[in-house]
């Protein structure tokens, strides 16, 4: 479910330390599946352990995950860096915004999949996102940007060069093509 590394079961080992005995790590998402979904670890006392928590054993402590969380956590990767600027831990979640669809779904959920795990955290950076308005009967997926890729002058670079070749990419034989919905004029309604 969730991979830690070794830099960062380090860390954890050694702020547990500090601790109260058979204190673990808790890994948990708040408002898991939605667009505001947000990522943490905390210490977790051993009276705040629930009996359906999944316990997830490492070397020298164990972290846990309430079941409500537990599938937005799936592929999670926490790591610990540092660097001449200081130490970081990071705490990745692609499907923390969106729950993992089977491979067998409708072409349209593993897009939106793609859309809110891979391609929309990018354009967050810029105030931006995507979504799928509808797919075609000759495999077009037709997508409406909004935010900050509104009066952006980038927009067609990033659907051809980015989105639409990592779509075909994925689901090959399946989808012919993107397309953009999205009218991208400068005005009241950009975001800057």
């Amino acid at each position: 479910m969730i991979t830690i590394s070794e830099t960062a079961q380090g860390h954890f080992r050694k702020l547990l330390s500090q601790q109260p005995e058979g204190t673990r790590i808790r890994v948990f998402v708040v408002n898991p599946g939605t667009p505001n979904a947000e990522c943490g670890v905390s210490y977790c006392p051993p009276d705040a352990v629930d009996h359906d928590d999944t316990h997830l054993p490492f070397e020298g402590f164990e972290a846990v995950v309430d079941p409500q969380s537990a599938p937005f956590l799936e592929a999670a990767d926490i790591d610990f860096v540092s660097d001449q600027m200081g130490s970081q831990l990071t705490l990745k979640a692609p499907n923390a915004k969106m729950g993992k669809v089977p491979d067998d779904a409708p072409l349209a959920d593993r897009i939106e999949y793609v859309l809110q795990s891979q391609i929309n955290p990018g354009l967050a950076s810029h105030g931006g996102k995507v979504v799928l308005t509808e797919i075609t009967e000759d495999g077009l997926a037709i997508l409406q940007f909004g935010g900050g890729c509104n009066g952006c002058s980038m927009v067609d670079y990033t659907l051809k060069e980015g989105i639409e070749k990592q779509l075909l990419e994925l689901f090959p034989g399946e989808l012919t093509g993107v397309r953009d919905a999205t009218e991208h004029e400068r005005g009241d309604h950009s975001y800057y």
